[in-house]
């Protein structure tokens, strides 16, 4: 079933914004896989699900569906029932799907399975670190955002709904979002790695105001 999805994935995300195509979903499992390994060890983990919510956690993000939350967990659904999955499995897929997304800096992103956390982690250390920094401002063109603005401070978001609809600069999804993450975590494991993400953030974004100011 894993090497099913793997295609299925590869097809259905050919061609979409680079920072949440198959790479990152590819990522995002060998990531989680990382994390499973490890927190296994302390408790019971299923991995075959672990590896199906990190393949199809981003099948059809809302972003790219006018905001549309139901497209993705649909998606999963119909797939899986063609590779046979149980109700069981396929529900738990869908409620990774549902609730691995950051919704605001004073909003709750709780995940209901450990699998669930597994992948919530992975997919936030994605957003993290030189390859976050990357995909901040591959999705930043790709929405034709302004870069930096001083005159637009940044938002701590009380919902999901302030969050996807705002309109930031690409900087202030650092301090809106992605700073936030490493202690967001939900895993032992999963704050371990991203402590060295989170520090080539805060040093990218140094240089980036040194720079700014023309100290360097």
């Amino acid at each position: 079933m894993i090497q099913n999805t793997i295609e299925f994935v590869k097809l259905t995300l050919k061609g979409v914004e680079s920072g949440h195509d198959f790479s990152h979903a590819e990522r995002v499992m060998k990531l989680a896989e990382k994390i499973a390994e490890k927190e296994q060890l302390k408790q019971k983990v299923d991995l075959q699900l672990v590896q199906l919510g990190a393949l199809l956690h981003d099948i059809a993000d809302h972003k790219f569906h006018n905001g549309d939350e139901t497209v993705g967990p649909r998606v999963a659904q119909e797939f899986l029932l063609t590779q046979n999955a149980s109700a069981e499995l396929i529900q738990n897929v869908k409620d990774i799907i549902n609730q691995i997304s950051f919704k605001g800096a004073n909003a709750k992103c709780g995940m209901s399975t450990l699998e669930g956390q597994i992948v919530q982690d992975a997919d936030r250390l994605d957003a993290l670190g030189a390859i976050g920094i990357a995909r901040c401002f591959t999705y930043g063109g790709y929405k034709n955002r302004a870069l930096y603005d001083s005159c637009t401070p940044p938002i701590k978001h009380n919902n999901f709904e302030e969050y996807k609809n705002s309109q930031s600069t690409t900087i202030n999804h650092f301090h809106e979002k992605l700073l936030l993450l490493k202690d967001m975590m939900n895993t032992e494991t999963g704050r371990e790695l991203a402590l060295h993400r989170h520090r080539v953030m805060e040093g990218f974004l140094q240089e980036f105001y040194s720079e700014l100011e023309g100290l360097k």
